[in-house]
């Protein structure tokens, strides 16, 4: 008998949360107010943009990439069609000649470009999620005006903090920023720069007070034609047409209205925007494995062997569903980082989540591309080969896979531990 009351009480405690579920359910049906969406779910003019971008992308910028690519080079031609196209600007103001669009459009332009060229799409994802976002944030209104505004309509800028001994160990610079009256004297050397070789606005992290470690390092705010050198254009293994050079600065004045936000935070300042970031090289490794997807796909099904299409053999059939899970799954991870960072919440795990992710995305889908266009795969008759190169890098750049995993091993032990 008492087993029998048991059981019809835990019968009954069932039947009451079904009803109270069945009741909010009812409840929330009629009640008004903001709904939950699905993570594809996109603003009219998010969507508008894309479609916008895709045909920019694939019906002026797809002739030009294999040319750019073998000749290591960006044209000045495509570079001005990003400012033409407002591609340099996205979150910038209106007034300061800027689209004055959303973060989430910020990287729908990165993935879109990344379909088809990963070179544009990181000389965009760097000009405007490092070096767009860093003045937004902390610079002064007069600094906003000058600088924004360039950026927006004719200046290309870059984002000046590796060094050779300071890699993964991003502070351990030893690039130097002397105060000298009014100005400050800039010495050091800078690697691996992203469009440092057309930029004419770099933000330069240097030490002003060695003193205090990386609590002495500063943003400085400096153009070309105070004295910016290259010293070197790295030769690479991708992204070829994307200018990757090593810069130095040897003396040079930079007027102390040129600090940008305050003495001693540029460390800050750099794990704020880094995080950031990262979401745009996910969405960059994003378009490269969809971009690769979908170039070789038709393929497939227009190449036979043993009387069909390779693409209706089952074996390949379960590799494409698999490769399909994987790049929606990224595309999930990305979006979602996004979101987060829009709406102002924290996003640091989830933006390390999807770069490590999107990276390895990246690198198994163009790998199995080039397998499924068989030996056409492995020539440079198709932008396969193209896309398999480009990828490996989004397991390098603004942090390395190993750091990605540190920083969501980290935000697990501050929940578990």
């Amino acid at each position: 008998m008492e087993r029998e009351s048991k059981r019809t009480d835990s019968h009954c405690a069932a039947f009451d949360v079904v009803n109270s579920f069945s009741t909010f359910s009812a409840s929330a049906a009629v009640r008004e107010g903001p709904t939950l969406n699905s993570l594809h779910t996109f603003t009219e003019e998010e969507e508008m943009f894309r479609e916008s971008v895709g045909k920019y992308a694939q019906e002026y910028l797809k002739p030009l990439v294999r040319d750019m690519d073998e000749k290591e080079c960006m044209t000045p031609e495509v570079i001005q069609s990003f400012f033409d196209n407002g591609l340099m600007g996205l979150e910038t103001s209106e007034e300061l000649g800027g689209a004055g669009a959303s973060f989430t459009s910020a990287i729908i332009a990165v993935e879109e470009l990344a379909k088809v060229d990963a070179s544009a799409s990181v000389a965009v994802d760097v000009h405007n999620t490092l070096v767009n976002t860093t003045l937004r944030h902390h610079a002064t209104q007069a600094q906003k005006e000058k600088y924004l505004s360039r950026l927006a309509t004719d200046t290309v800028g870059s984002f000046c903090l590796t060094e050779a001994s300071s890699g993964s160990d991003a502070f351990a610079l030893k690039t130097r920023a002397e105060k000298k009256g009014d100005y400050y004297l800039l010495n050091g050397t800078k690697m691996w720069i992203t469009n440092s070789g057309e930029a004419g606005t770099f933000l330069v992290f240097a030490n002003t007070d060695p003193s205090k470690g990386y609590k002495g390092i500063s943003c400085f705010i400096v153009e070309k034609d105070m004295g910016v050198q290259i010293a070197k254009k790295e030769k690479k293994l991708g992204i070829r047409s994307s200018s990757t050079c090593e810069l130095a600065f040897d003396n040079i004045k930079v007027p102390e209205a040129n600090v940008l936000g305050e003495i001693g935070k540029g460390y800050k300042y750099a794990i704020e925007i880094l995080n950031e970031g990262r979401i745009g090289i996910a969405a960059q490794m994003l378009g490269i494995a969809q971009g690769a997807f979908d170039e070789v796909l038709p393929y497939t099904y227009q190449r036979k062997q043993f009387g069909q299409a390779i693409g209706d053999f089952q074996g390949m059939q379960f590799q494409f569903a698999e490769t399909a899970i994987e790049i929606e799954a990224a595309r999930l991870l990305t979006y979602n980082a996004a979101r987060l960072k829009e709406e102002g919440r924290p996003f640091m795990y989830e933006a390390a989540m999807a770069k490590f992710f999107a990276s390895k995305v990246a690198e198994s889908t163009t790998a199995k591309a080039v397998g499924w266009a068989g030996g056409v795969g492995f020539t440079r008759d198709l932008l396969l080969e193209k896309f398999y190169r480009d990828c490996k890098i989004g397991a390098i750049y603004e942090g390395t896979s190993n750091i990605q995993l540190q920083t969501i091993a980290k935000g697990l032990k501050a929940r578990y531990a």
